[in-house]
């Protein structure tokens, strides 16, 4: 009789911690998203990895000296950070887009100015002024020489 109860009561324990799981968000993000959950599975590989390269070395020997283990608990720590944002919801930011409008329309300025001779002359103008015309007229003129050799022969 007592083990039925015991039974009964596990049952009960069970069922309940089920519903738990169920009504609980961050298990369905868990259960549907698959980014998240390969997110968490290279985590695990990445921590493995590096965990087996420290076997034989103390580990800080191995995370000073050793690149790979280096490079392994990087790639663990930047798949962990991925699926912490994903079960927070947070969505990737795009880095850089304004920065890259702006390079885009330095660009885009380059190429217009390089191409138009118009864009050109007027964007000189706009920064030196108006090109004024010039006409060089000599202050002095050329004399005229006794003998007309040239200079050196005689």
């Amino acid at each position: 009789m007592a083990a039925k109860k015991k039974a009964a009561k596990a049952a009960g324990g069970a069922y309940a911690a089920g519903k738990a799981v169920r009504s609980n968000d961050y298990v369905q993000r868990l259960m549907e998203d698959n980014e998240l959950r390969e997110n968490l599975r290279n985590a695990f590989s990445s921590a493995r990895k590096a965990y087996s390269r420290m076997n034989g070395k103390g580990p800080v020997k191995a995370v000073t000296e050793d690149k790979k283990t280096q490079r392994e608990l990087r790639d663990t720590a930047a798949s962990l950070k991925e699926a912490a944002d994903a079960l927070r919801g947070t969505k990737k930011r795009r880095r850089g887009g304004k920065l890259r409008l702006l390079l885009l329309a330095i660009v885009g300025a380059g190429a217009a100015l390089a191409l138009s001779e118009g864009l050109r002359k007027k964007v000189l103008d706009a920064m030196f002024g108006a090109e004024e015309e010039f006409e060089y007229t000599a202050s002095t003129t050329p004399g005229s020489t006794a003998s007309s050799a040239p200079v050196g022969t005689s």
